[in-house]
């Protein structure tokens, strides 16, 4: 009588550890964008790329609350940076006239 060998039943492989790495990722990325979203060469592509991990990490469950957290974070540092470049692009001349105004005012 011919016995099979005892291995064990193998089910569904455990998840990648790749989706909770996004989903901090995305975290941090977003609060670092808080901070950099005064620069907007730093706060369009940091804003980009928290909100595409974020995306990517929601894949896992256990993850989600992480990785919709980093994306807000990412979003609110977006829309931060846009706010700034527009208005440095609409308000730069105008600053700029203030000061070149204060700076003749004060010549003696």
């Amino acid at each position: 009588m011919n016995q099979m060998p005892n291995t064990p039943m193998q089910g569904a492989p455990a998840p990648s550890d790749n989706t909770r790495i996004m989903a901090i990722s995305s975290l941090v990325i977003g609060i670092i964008n808080l901070c950099a979203w005064f620069f907007p060469i730093c706060g369009f592509p940091l804003g980009i790329v928290g909100l595409v991990l974020g995306y990517l990490g929601m894949k896992s469950p256990a993850q989600k609350t992480l990785a919709i957290i980093g994306m807000v974070l990412s979003g609110i540092g977006l829309l931060l940076a846009c706010a700034n470049a527009f208005a440095g692009v609409f308000l730069g001349p105008t600053i700029g006239n203030i000061f070149s105004t204060i700076n003749r005012s004060l010549q003696p």
